[in-house]
């Protein structure tokens, strides 16, 4: 996945923003939560979501996943995918789609109505 798709892809998400920071990453938000972040990978593009932790403990050891850095040492259950053969663009598109529910759950019934997501 190009950073092009991965961006056209998230901003397909109902009630996203869209900021580039922390040195160039290109980070995704839904009320003001990150669901994903597109960088911080020395090789291919890194694309860190957040999972469920079952979803966690079945791809932290795949071939091109690994527990997020940053994240996953401070006991958040986020992966990050760095490089092949890792997921499949339709396995990464599904994977921050659950991530952008996760996170529009995790929201009040206030701020998920404001948004449309209720």
């Amino acid at each position: 996945m190009t950073y092009d798709k991965f961006n056209a892809f998230c901003g397909r998400l109902a009630a996203t923003t869209y900021v580039v920071q922390w040195g160039g990453a290109h980070v995704w938000k839904v009320g003001g939560k990150v669901f994903a972040i597109g960088g911080w990978s020395d090789g291919d593009l890194g694309i860190t979501f957040k999972v469920t932790e079952v979803a966690f403990e079945m791809l932290k050891n795949e071939p091109g996943l690994r527990p997020a850095p940053y994240l996953a040492s401070r006991g958040m259950t986020w992966i990050q995918h760095y490089e092949k053969p890792g997921l499949s663009d339709a396995e990464l598109e599904d994977y921050l789609r659950q991530s952008h529910r996760i996170v529009s759950g995790g929201l009040s019934k206030k701020k998920q109505k404001e948004l449309g997501l209720d």
